[in-house]
């Protein structure tokens, strides 16, 4: 299922505006203690980066993680076959820091920096702390992440000095478990990091009477209830000022095929004003190249 698929299973006559100070939930409609959130199993981040020159240069960070396998993979832009990759829980993998060089399509220098020796992991398969991964683009840094990047790099690119632009465009999630998840999300560049919780339950627990629970930092945003009839839908709330449309869709929760995978899907995607139109078709993100806008998708498999 990709993103134009969601989209168009939902209507822009179905819009509701909420503000999530205004709910009138309670702020302990999501808080759960006998349920242990799902786990991550992989997370990729598309950024935006504006070169120097002007040129534009998606890169895509996936971290992932399995039974057998735990690793980083990079990539650029669409079809590009350069591809930087990782794994970190081989026994065939020794080196967990270096750099290695790579060169694009178009004839582009790509150099990448890594050391995730000390890396900490919580549950999920991206590292929360002591680790640094850098990506230069003809001796320019084009993205930089981790607590350790700026003593590093300070050490190694003494005499590299540009720094890209960079922008968060999306951050896609697949977890499995139970049918709660929580993740942190910053919708805008300067805005604040945000907890957010999803949580499917029944009335009074259970499966039966199935309600659907959206918070942000504690507070319900949403609550769907008849989730069974309401399997896919679609409200707009705010965040640090921003318009975010909210998308569900948990059509195979209750009608999957055994054969499939049973994935739901949600998605948070910012918009730009009161007035403009929730996004339903891929061409209109395409209007206004230098707008930015970001989403988040979680694909969750209930496996319990």
């Amino acid at each position: 299922m990709n993103m134009s698929d969601i989209i168009s299973c939902f209507s822009e006559n179905a819009v509701n505006v909420s503000h999530s100070s205004c709910s009138s939930y309670s702020n302990n409609a999501c808080i759960s203690p006998s349920l242990i959130p799902s786990t991550q199993n992989s997370v990729s981040s598309v950024y935006k980066t504006i070169l120097s020159n002007q040129n534009q240069l998606l890169i895509t960070v996936t971290w992932c993680k399995s039974h057998s396998n735990q690793g980083l993979t990079i990539s650029f832009g669409d079809e590009d076959p350069a591809t930087f990759r990782l794994n970190t829980n081989s026994r065939f993998f020794r080196k967990k820091k270096g750099n290695k060089l790579l060169e694009l399509s178009d004839e582009s220098k790509v150099e990448v920096f890594w050391d995730l020796s000390n890396a900490k992991y919580d549950t999920g398969p991206e590292p929360v702390d002591g680790f640094y991964v850098a990506v230069l683009v003809d001796a320019e840094i084009v993205l930089i992440l981790g607590d350790m990047a700026e003593e590093a790099l300070t050490k190694k690119l003494k005499s590299r000095t540009l720094l890209a632009k960079v922008s968060l465009l999306s951050r896609r999630e697949h977890c499995s478990g139970n049918t709660l998840y929580t993740t942190k999300a910053q919708f805008c560049d300067t805005g604040n990091w945000h907890d957010i919780l999803i949580r499917c339950s029944g009335e009074n627990e259970g499966f039966k009477y199935p309600v659907l629970s959206v918070c942000i930092d504690k507070k319900t945003v949403i609550r769907v209830k008849r989730l069974q009839w309401n399997f896919r839908g679609n409200q707009t709330i705010f965040v640090d000022g921003l318009l975010v449309d909210l998308l569900w869709d948990v059509h195979n929760w209750f009608f999957n095929n055994p054969v499939s995978s049973g994935y739901a899907v949600f998605m948070f995607r910012t918009r730009s004003g009161l007035d403009s139109r929730l996004w339903l078709e891929e061409k209109s993100a395409m209007k206004d190249k230098d707008r930015v806008e970001f989403s988040l998708l979680i694909y969750a498999c209930k496996s319990t």
